[in-house]
């Protein structure tokens, strides 16, 4: 068990960490694509996770693809009606709700910093129940740079009071693990079906399910792996 914690902040990304959105999307997108013939393949959707939609354009893509200009109005609609079946009554990851529980009963404080906009983040939030659990909600509206940049994580740690040093991320793809690292914040990857597929080596430590281990046993593990490199740098130090 933790006997005393080292970290003051957990941010959390939205879609992929939180809500399994990104599965929900990409599974249409390819629905869309089989019904032309085509195939979307992970490497080139993966472009778009965790940043801006305007990464990759998938209308052009797929009118590339078919060799001819698409309705993209009613290739949209399609979307939409889609993602509402998808959407509906879909809840947190595997562990996301014992995490949060874990982290109040810790007195880490929780924050949520994601690429996409308030309206979506905070509509899924107050639907599921968790907006008032967060002290703080950054979304893209807030910065001019999204991940992979370190703006939200930057605004995020001022606003919060904390240095990076004492905050730890939660992030699914390679974009949010690179803003994380970018702004000094310990990042933990936790892939959701679609961004197994992905890199994320580049993560300092990797659960598959926050459903595997209790969040005071990971913050164990981390503590433990941070005096051991401590302890391997302080030694080479000496000889």
């Amino acid at each position: 068990m933790v006997q005393s914690c080292a970290m003051d902040l957990i941010i959390f990304d939205f879609d992929g960490v939180i809500l399994d959105t990104e599965s929900a999307a990409f599974q249409n997108w390819t629905e869309i694509y089989r019904s032309y013939g085509v195939e979307l393949p992970i490497a080139v959707w993966g472009q778009c996770i965790g940043t801006s939609h305007h990464a990759f354009d998938v209308y052009d893509y797929l009118e590339k693809q078919v060799s001819r200009p698409l309705d993209r109005a009613e290739l949209k609609k399609s979307f939409r009606k889609r993602e509402q079946e998808l959407l509906t009554g879909l809840k947190p990851r595997p562990g996301v709700l014992e995490y949060l529980e874990e982290a109040r009963k810790l007195k880490i404080a929780l924050a949520v910093a994601s690429s996409s906009d308030q309206n979506w983040v905070m509509g899924h939030l107050s639907r599921l129940g968790l907006a008032e659990r967060f002290h703080s909600i950054r979304t893209a509206d807030d910065v001019a740079n999204v991940k992979p940049h370190p703006e939200l994580y930057d605004l995020t740690l001022t606003f919060m009071g904390v240095s990076p040093d004492r905050a730890l991320a939660f992030e699914d793809s390679p974009n949010g693990v690179k803003a994380a690292r970018a702004a000094g914040v310990y990042c933990v990857a936790v892939p959701n079906p679609v961004t197994s597929q992905l890199p994320l080596d580049h993560a300092d430590y990797r659960i598959e399910s926050m459903a595997d281990l209790s969040l005071r046993e990971l913050l164990h593990r981390i503590e433990t792996e941070k005096g051991s490199s401590q302890a391997t740098v302080h030694s080479s130090q000496q000889s």
